[in-house]
C-alpha cells in the first residue's frame, strides 16, 4: 500500500556535461540518502517511500548511459568511472546538500566507494550491496570471481538483436534468472521489470554494454582502510556475480564496517530483503541536516 510521502516527478538535472534523471522522495530538510543505479527502476517506489517515511530525503537517479539520463554511442562512453563518482557530488551541489548517505548496489557500489574515498566530507554514511572492492576485469587473487554459470552465460549466450524489443526483454529475463539465488526466481516479476526498463531507456545497447568500456582509473581497494564513515556491507550469500567473499573482504578492510548476510539471495534485491536491509541502513544514523544546511535548488533540463 503506497505511503503518504511527497514524491517529485522524474526530471532531468544538469550536472556538469550530463543530464541525470532524478526522482526525490520526502522533505529536503531531512538527512539525505542518495541511490544511484543502472536503472532508477531498480529502487522501487515503495523502498524509497519507506526511507522517506523514516525521515530521510531520498534522491534516486539513473547514472549516465542508463534510463533517461544522457546516453553515449555504444562502445564509446564519454566518461570514466570517476566521472560517475563526481556526478554524485555534483547532484549534492545542485540540491545544496552538504552530505548524503550513499547506497550502491553492484556497479553503483563502485562509484559510491570512490565518492566516499575522494570526497569524505560529503558522505555521511555508506551502504554497499552485492559489490566488490575492485573495478571491472579479473578479480584479485584473494577474491572470488564470477561463478561458472555467470561466465558461461557471458561467453556463450549470444547477444539479442537489440532492435527486437521482445528478444531484448527475453535476454534480460534470462540474465536475471542466472543471477538469482536459491531463495527462488520470480519469472513474472523479472519480465515485468525488464519490460519497464527496456521501455524507458534512451539507448538500451549502450545501457547494457558501455560500462564494460569505461576507463576504471587507479585501484582503490588499498585505500578502503582510510574510510571513517559508518558503513554497512549487505551481500547475498548466493551471489554468483560478485560472490559473498567480496563482501567479507570489504568488511575486513573498511574500519568498523558491519556485514549483513542476505541468506539465499543472489545478485538481486527482492522485497523479501527490504525489512532487514532498511533496518540496518537506518541504524547507521548519518548526521542530521538542518534547514540552513540544505536547499531546494535544482537546475533542470
Amino acid at each position: 500500500m503506497p505511503l503518504d510521502i511527497q514524491r517529485s516527478p522524474e526530471h532531468l538535472v544538469t550536472v556538469g556535461d550530463a543530464d541525470l534523471c532524478v526522482t526525490t522522495f520526502g522533505s529536503w530538510r531531512q538527512p539525505a540518502l542518495l541511490l544511484p543505479s543502472t536503472s532508477r527502476l531498480f529502487w522501487e517506489n515503495e523502498f524509497c517511500e519507506r526511507l522517506a517515511h523514516a525521515s530521510r530525503f531520498v534522491l534516486r537517479y539513473d547514472i549516465r548511459d542508463t534510463g533517461r539520463s544522457t546516453a553515449y554511442p555504444t562502445g564509446s562512453p564519454g566518461y570514466a568511472l570517476r566521472d560517475l563518482a563526481s556526478d554524485i557530488i555534483g547532484l549534492l551541489d545542485v540540491f545544496e546538500l552538504p552530505q548524503a548517505h550513499l547506497v550502491g548496489f553492484s556497479v553503483a557500489g563502485w562509484i559510491c566507494q570512490l565518492a566516499a574515498l575522494d570526497h569524505p566530507d560529503r558522505v555521511s554514511a555508506l551502504t554497499l550491496i552485492n559489490t566488490r572492492p575492485t573495478s571491472p576485469g579479473p578479480a584479485d587473487p584473494d577474491l572470488p570471481d564470477h561463478s561458472d554459470r555467470i561466465k558461461e552465460f557471458l561467453t556463450k549466450t549470444p547477444a539479442p538483436d537489440w532492435s527486437d524489443r521482445t528478444a531484448v526483454i527475453d535476454y534480460c529475463v534470462e540474465q536475471a534468472r542466472i543471477r538469482a539465488g536459491t531463495n527462488g526466481f520470480d519469472s513474472q516479476e523479472a519480465r515485468h521489470q525488464a519490460t519497464r526498463m527496456v521501455d524507458r531507456t534512451t539507448n538500451l545497447t549502450s545501457s547494457l554494454l558501455n560500462l564494460a568500456y569505461v576507463e576504471a582509473g587507479d585501484r582503490w581497494r588499498e585505500r578502503l582502510g582510510t574510510l571513517t564513515v559508518p558503513t554497512l556491507v549487505a551481500h547475498g550469500t548466493d551471489d554468483p556475480f560478485f560472490p559473498y567473499g567480496n563482501g567479507e573482504a570489504m568488511v575486513r578492510e573498511i574500519p568498523g564496517a558491519t556485514l549483513l548476510p542476505l541468506h539465499g539471495i543472489g545478485h538481486e534485491l527482492p522485497p523479501t530483503t527490504w525489512d532487514q536491509l532498511l533496518t540496518a541502513m537506518l541504524a547507521l544514523q548519518p548526521k542530521s541536516v538542518t534547514d540552513e544546511g540544505a536547499g531546494q535548488g535544482a537546475t533542470t533540463a
